[in-house]
């Protein structure tokens, strides 16, 4: 369900994130549109999902996000679902628990893209921070969330399922306020 979100549209058909600041300049991707995703989305969002992690989460999880009102956008080049976040808010705090893009289109500036727009919502918003969780062995994230402003706040062991059994996360914040 979109309620709350803003009517202005994004893209073909979708409606702007519900936090989207305005911008005095234009986005570095013409042709690249940001948007927030629906149940009617869950399709497109699973393909990308399935594709991009030996583990991923399923439909009922993407579902249970979407029921709890949890902030789903996404990257969309030419109406194609390219990449997405999910993020979760309480109170001033946002974790970002999924950042996912199309294999097809890593290394192409789509996860920038997200972080960028999500960062400039969060703040928006009057955010006080960005959290989230990464896999110890991601250094692709890793090197992409430090670029951003994020820093070490933690460690979670054998946080995520891997090949040879579980693997560490790296708990990262990106203070805003």
């Amino acid at each position: 369900q979109r309620a709350g979100k803003a009517p202005a549209v994004a893209g073909p058909g979708r409606a702007q994130p519900a936090s989207a600041p305005m911008r005095t300049q234009p986005l570095e991707r013409p042709g690249w549109d940001w948007a927030a995703l629906a149940g009617e989305d869950l399709p497109e969002i699973l393909a990308i999902e399935e594709a991009a992690h030996p583990y991923p989460w399923s439909e009922a999880v993407f579902e249970d996000c979407l029921r709890a009102g949890y902030r789903l956008d996404g990257a969309f080049i030419r109406g194609e679902l390219i990449g997405y976040s999910v993020v979760m808010t309480v109170l001033d705090e946002w974790h970002l628990l999924n950042l996912c893009v199309d294999p097809g289109h890593q290394r192409r500036g789509v996860g920038r893209f997200l972080l960028d727009r999500l960062l400039d919502s969060a703040r928006a918003a009057a955010a006080s921070c960005l959290l989230l969780e990464v896999r110890a062995g991601n250094r692709a994230a890793i090197s992409l969330y430090e670029s951003a402003g994020f820093a070490d706040i933690g460690h979670r062991k054998a946080y995520y399922p891997a090949r040879n059994g579980r693997e560490d996360a790296r708990v990262m914040r990106c203070q805003l306020s």
